[in-house]
């Protein structure tokens, strides 16, 4: 009997061990399902951080960005202040060279000018045996008559009125007046000038195919003009221009040789520098 009655005992204290087995398993679960929440918490937390620090990494690359711009901008208007100054010198150096050749121009003429003999009636007398032949006259040579050719206050204003239309930039202009000048004054010591300057007129009119015509007429005509090396050195740029490197590098080279002293020579050493 006592057996009997402890088995309702047993029973129920059984129950009740696989009550309290079911509580803890459950508490696990849940300290298990705390501590995945406190990780994804922690996870979230993390993920916060990653995007606040993007975010911040994006703003400060945006500041950068801009600063960058910024830089660029400074830097552009920096070179373009360069090239104004450039710009600017490249005009004086221009202008300035345009007065030297003027000056050069100027001080060759009055040289040639200063060359030619001033005209004078030659007078020949016959030589006596100490006194004076009565009824004879020494014979007097007599000048041609003078033309307009033979005017050299013409001349000179003719020449003048030319360059200063090439000095002006009207190249057009000097072209013709140096041209009606060679025509007005084939033997004038102005003429191998003027046969330069119609070649300087072409090339400042981008047409070098006559531009080198002009100075190889020039060359062959007055070979020995001091403008002979400033022709050639012409010709040379010319066919620089005109994209015949070979061409314009056996010019130099030969400007060099025959003129190796003029200052047109020294220029063609500097450029044959460059082009090898």
């Amino acid at each position: 009997m006592r057996r009997l009655a402890l088995i309702p005992a047993l029973l129920l204290a059984g129950v009740c061990h696989a009550g309290l087995f079911t509580d803890d398993e459950a508490q696990a679960k849940i300290v298990e399902l705390q501590k995945n929440n406190v990780a994804m918490q922690d996870k979230l937390q993390g993920l916060d951080a990653r995007v606040a620090s993007q975010e911040q990494t994006q703003r400060s690359l945006g500041l950068d960005t801009l600063s960058q711009i910024e830089a660029v901008k400074g830097e552009l208007a920096k070179l373009r202040g360069q090239l104004e100054e450039q710009a600017h010198a490249i005009e004086t150096t221009q202008k300035r060279q345009r007065d030297l050749y003027v000056d050069l121009d100027s001080r060759l003429r009055l040289l040639e000018q200063r060359a030619v003999p001033a005209p004078a009636a030659e007078e020949e007398i016959k030589p006596g045996k100490g006194k004076k032949q009565a009824g004879k006259t020494a014979p007097v040579a007599i000048s041609p008559v003078a033309t307009a050719a033979d005017d050299p206050v013409a001349e000179g204003k003719a020449y003048d009125a030319a360059f200063n239309l090439f000095k002006v930039g009207n190249y057009q202009g000097a072209l013709a007046a140096f041209q009606q000048f060679i025509q007005a004054y084939p033997q004038s010591p102005l003429a191998a000038s003027s046969q330069y300057w119609i070649g300087n007129s072409h090339f400042n009119l981008k047409d070098f195919k006559s531009a080198i015509a002009s100075q190889q007429t020039l060359i062959s005509q007055y070979p020995k003009s001091p403008k002979v090396p400033d022709a050639m050195l012409n010709i040379a740029t010319c066919e620089q221009n005109m994209g015949d490197s070979e061409a314009a590098k056996k010019s130099l080279e030969e400007l060099v040789t025959k003129y190796p002293l003029s200052d047109a020579g020294e220029k063609a050493k500097k450029r044959l520098a460059t082009l090898k």
